[in-house]
Parts: C-alpha cells; sequence; structure tokens
C-alpha cells in the first residue's frame, strides 16, 4: 500500500447506510470521516437506492479513495429484506466500479476477527476497539458508521497482511491453535 491512501468502508442498508473513510499513511492509520445515510423517511425503494448511489457518488469523488469494502449481507430469513438489501449492496457496487474501483467484500464474522481477534465479537466489542485504534468517540447513534470503519480497517488489514505475506515478511503460519502471542506477532499494529 501507498503512502496516504484512503478506503471507504459501506455497511450496506435500505433504512441505514454507514460509512467510514480512513487514511493509510505508511503503518499510521487515521478516520477522515464517518457517517449514516438516513432513509427510512423515504419509503419508495428506488428512491433510496438512487440515494444511495449519490451519496457513494459524493464520497468517492471528493475523498478519492482508492478502495472500497463493502460488508457481505448475512444470511437472514425474510428473502424480501435480504433482496433488498442486495439491491443496496449492487448499487454501492456498481458507484465504486463507475469510478474504476474494486469493490471487495467481507463477511460480518471476517470483519469481527480482523479487528477484535474474535470472529464472534458484538458491535459494542469491536466499537470498543476501534475507540483504542482510533480514538473514535463512541455514539450508539453512529452504530452503522462504525461499522462502516470497521470494514474499511478490515480492508487495510487483510491487503498489508497480504502484501507482508507476499514480500515474506511474516512467517509462514504453522499448523494448529491460533494463540494470542500469534495473533499479537501477526498484527504488531494493534498493540499500542
Amino acid at each position: 500500500m501507498k503512502d496516504n491512501e484512503i478506503i471507504l468502508g459501506i455497511d450496506p442498508g435500505t433504512l441505514v447506510m454507514g460509512y467510514g473513510l480512513i487514511s493509510v499513511n505508511k503503518s499510521n492509520v487515521s478516520l477522515i470521516e464517518m457517517g449514516v445515510l438516513q432513509l427510512s423517511k423515504h419509503k419508495d425503494h428506488a428512491e433510496r437506492l438512487q440515494l444511495i448511489f449519490k451519496k457513494m457518488e459524493s464520497l468517492i469523488t471528493i475523498h478519492k479513495p482508492m478502495a472500497v469494502a463493502i460488508e457481505a449481507p448475512f444470511f437472514g430469513k425474510n428473502v424480501q429484506s435480504m433482496l433488498k438489501l442486495g439491491r443496496a449492496q449492487g448499487v454501492a457496487i456498481a458507484a465504486a466500479m463507475m469510478h474504476d474501483l474494486h469493490a471487495v467484500e467481507y463477511a460480518p464474522r471476517k470483519i469481527k476477527q480482523s479487528i477484535t481477534g474474535r470472529g464472534n465479537a458484538t458491535k459494542e466489542q469491536v466499537l470498543q476497539m476501534l475507540t483504542h485504534i482510533l480514538n473514535i468517540v463512541e455514539d450508539v447513534r453512529f452504530m452503522d458508521a462504525t461499522d462502516a470503519v470497521a470494514v474499511a480497517l478490515c480492508h487495510h488489514y487483510q491487503y498489508r497482511t497480504a502484501a507482508l505475506k507476499k514480500d515474506n515478511v511474516l512467517p509462514k503460519k504453522k499448523a494448529g491453535k491460533s494463540t494470542w502471542a500469534s495473533y499479537i506477532a501477526e498484527h504488531p499494529e494493534r498493540i499500542k
């Protein structure tokens, strides 16, 4: 990853879409902006999708991210909700592609694992780690925004780890159980 690169994280939704932008300068990561797009007052689903596209366009045009990371939808029981969520995600991906950006999807479990070291962490535990890493002020009104920041940070960690492995900087993992010691060795930037 180059110096001063920006990653846009998206937590897609048809009622609330969270977004977060982080800046990566070597090993330093800082928060640029985070927020939510409130869509619930708009009853027409097509109008909501248009608003998602316009917000994505605005964020990409203003901040010029090098990557877009999107939380993949979890599998729910309500088929209609899943369909609408898939459309919202598709619109966000299409907006990224309009700017020649590759949108990478991350499963919620992968995001939690990347941020906290535990794939079954709660939203509150993810938020606690984000407050520690990025000095985010805890505000429950912005849980969708902090989820989006977590997606962006997950992308940074995944991209960085892949680059280090490619350059043979990280040791190969041995088969067996993961330990806190191995996690800390693989993620020294998370310890301050």
